[in-house]
């Protein structure tokens, strides 16, 4: 296991660059705890896959360093770096029996059969796999395949780091959840690092400890789930991150307030900065209530699903999404809405006004 730390990182798969669009990955900088859960959150094309294969040594980086245990391995095979990567499709041998192939990296080491043996039992059942261990991979399922392949990263116990690019791509909904479970539960058994690359903000959140959201190459925000969903540092975290997203709305900085429809809401943040392009307010459904005083809103829509309902508003200012339970009276024509002042945030060119 291992303490990762990126230096000053960036990335870019062209000979020469002249704006940010050249570059993949842009100014990471990142310290990683031996023995943490993370994932890297975003959608495709942001950097997150570049980002793994340079940290596994499959790239190396335009400018920056990795370090491993404070160790620079930035010119280092994967091989030297001893890394675990489990792909998005699985990686198996169908001609060998699901114990072959959960055995084949340890007998590559030279491990002795007794220790081998142990290991593989081991890694099985944790997987559920006891019962197949001397059937041919050739006929599992897909969750099956993708088992093995998970286990031929986790059977080694002398990896620094295990990263998982998208390994449940391929996984349907309900064994989704199965094997996102099991892998949460295997990393509180084995306490090792763990990266998790995922465009899917339910498996980011619900296995890591901390999770970075990358946007266009970018870091935008680390953090625990629970930060990223109550401050959003970006607007891209409140949109991205959430089921509706955050509303982000235009608003005026008047006197160090917000003004938004004509009405100043309040905020716990005293804004002195306003030399920005463009600013707006950041509100999540969530935090969002009916009233007798407030924004003026007209209702549009009204989806009920089930414990919740999400209320589609429309005021001068654009469209606003309310989340509240499913007992909430709904009003059929119009209302005013206010916003909780906790989870009321400004910003100025899409950052956070702290």
């Amino acid at each position: 296991m291992a303490k990762i730390t990126l230096k000053d990182l960036s990335h870019s798969y062209l000979t020469k660059q002249s704006n940010d669009a050249d570059w993949a990955l842009r100014g990471v900088n990142i310290d990683w705890k031996d023995g943490g859960a993370y994932a890297l959150l975003g959608p495709s094309g942001c950097g997150k896959t570049t980002l793994l294969n340079i940290i596994s040594g499959l790239l190396k980086p335009t400018e920056g360093e990795i370090l491993f245990d404070d160790k620079n391995v930035t010119a280092l095979n994967p091989v030297e770096r001893d890394i675990a990567q489990i792909f998005q499709f699985p990686v198996i041998y169908d001609t060998m029996t699901v114990y072959d192939n959960l055995a084949f990296p340890l007998k590559n080491r030279g491990l002795s059969k007794t220790e081998i043996d142990s290991k593989v039992k081991e890694i099985g059942e944790m997987l559920e796999l006891t019962s197949t261990l001397n059937n041919k991979a050739a006929g599992l399922t897909a969750d099956g395949k993708q088992k093995i392949s998970l286990g031929r990263g986790l059977v080694r116990s002398d990896v620094n780091v295990i990263m998982f690019d998208e390994p449940l791509t391929v996984i349907d909904p309900h064994l989704k959840w199965v094997l996102r479970s099991k892998l949460k539960e295997l990393h509180q058994k084995i306490n090792r690092t763990m990266i998790y690359v995922t465009h899917d903000q339910i498996e980011a959140l619900t296995f890591a400890d901390e999770v970075v959201v990358m946007h266009e190459g970018q870091i935008v925000q680390t953090g625990t789930p629970v930060e990223l969903f109550e401050k959003p540092k970006h607007t891209f975290v409140g949109h991205f991150i959430g089921s509706p997203g955050m509303n982000i709305l235009p608003c005026e900085i008047e006197n160090g307030q917000i003004n938004f429809e004509g009405k100043i809401i309040p905020n716990n943040t005293s804004i002195k900065k306003t030399n920005f392009s463009k600013t707006q307010l950041g509100i999540r459904p969530e935090f969002i209530k009916f009233s007798n005083d407030g924004i003026k809103v007209k209702i549009k829509r009204v989806s009920d699903t089930g414990r919740h309902k999400v209320i589609d508003t429309e005021c001068s200012s654009g469209s606003i999404k309310i989340l509240a339970n499913s007992s909430t009276e709904i009003p059929s024509d119009s209302a005013h809405i206010t916003f909780e002042q906790k989870y009321t945030y400004v910003y100025g060119d899409d950052w956070i006004i702290e």
